[in-house]
């Protein structure tokens, strides 16, 4: 099982994709690593930044190298401090977009390590909202380009508060010391930017494959909905195929067969949507699985596969209702 990052909060489940008749569905196993809730007491003032002082990055001097960092000398800042290591040429960071990064934690008085994403060979992605991370992540990493090496440390008040983290060799005093490689950012304007794919059956919806992060068409045909699964590419991208236990970022917008009706779109809340494929309809789990990141495939999920006859309350979705979704697979987790 991969462990999870010390830094997140618990997410909360899917309503809309959520699937029926399963109570833990909401849950995700930690692992052997903490998953620290968001304090439920009121978000302290935004920090003030300075330059430093920081501890050197004495090996791993390269951008996505393993870092390795001295021992913090003398008192750390009570503010936070921010250096950009490296400063890459992408695209900006903003607050509440999700951020695929690596990253090595440690604690500045003994250099401890307590956390680091490059051991696992999983880059850490995670929205940069309050309640999701550590708020010296979310004020150090605005602004910040996608190809950049961050490095800064973080005081208790704007990391585990008072009562750190246990699990984790955290004390309520302790400053901590992060080294960030920037690899990527998403919002709600992003979209999948694959090769485009033949879409030549006729009984099959067509979806449109623009990528300016607005909502895709979705034409469906006047004919009877098949009766198997269909996961098609609409645009392929050449990332890493999904697997059936991964965790995905996504784009995506809903109709129903009938009628072409839509009734859910990230598109139209304005935010993008992370999910495990074990905690969704088994048509959009074994639509996915295998499909490539950077894609947008179709997903036509006949009722047995998808909602049956207990389709969630209020969400305008019929009893038996086949439905199509276009789906936009921007990251893997």
């Amino acid at each position: 099982m991969r462990r999870r990052s010390l830094l997140i909060a618990v997410p909360a489940g899917l309503v809309t994709l959520a699937a029926c008749g399963d109570e833990d569905s909401g849950s995700s196993s930690a692992g052997d690593s903490a998953t620290p809730e968001a304090s439920g007491t009121s978000a302290p003032p935004a920090p003030k930044i300075v330059d430093g002082p920081l501890p050197a990055i004495t090996a791993g001097t390269k951008f996505d190298e393993k870092p390795t960092v001295a021992k913090g000398s003398g008192d750390p800042s009570k503010d936070l401090a921010v250096k950009t290591v490296i400063a890459g040429g992408g695209k900006a960071v903003a607050e509440n977009d999700f951020v695929s990064a690596n990253y090595l934690g440690q604690v500045w008085t003994s250099a401890k390590v307590f956390d680091n994403s490059y051991d696992r060979k999983t880059p850490l992605i995670i929205q940069l909202a309050q309640g999701s991370i550590i708020d010296g992540w979310r004020y150090a990493l605005a602004g910040k380009k996608t190809g950049s090496r961050v490095q800064f440390s973080v005081p208790p008040a704007y990391g585990y508060g008072e009562q750190g983290n246990e699990q984790a060799g955290i004390k309520g005093d302790d400053t901590l010391v992060f080294v960030v490689d920037v690899q990527d950012t998403f919002n709600a304007k992003s979209s999948a930017k694959g090769k485009e794919a033949a879409q030549d059956d006729a009984a099959l919806p067509k979806v449109g494959t623009n990528t300016d992060g607005k909502a895709p068409s979705i034409e469906v045909p006047k004919a009877d909905a098949p009766k198997k699964l269909v996961a098609e590419y609409v645009l392929e991208g050449d990332g890493a195929e999904v697997g059936a236990q991964d965790s995905v970022l996504v784009q995506y917008k809903g109709v129903v067969w009938d009628g072409g009706k839509e009734f859910d779109s990230t598109y139209g809340r304005k935010e993008l949507t992370s999910f495990s494929l074990q905690q969704v309809v088994k048509g959009w789990a074994q639509g996915l699985t295998g499909k490539k990141v950077g894609s947008r495939v179709l997903i036509v999920i006949p009722p047995d596969l998808g909602y049956g006859d207990n389709p969630p309350q209020g969400s305008g979705i019929e009893k038996d209702s086949t439905l199509v979704f276009s789906v936009d697979i921007l990251a893997k987790m």
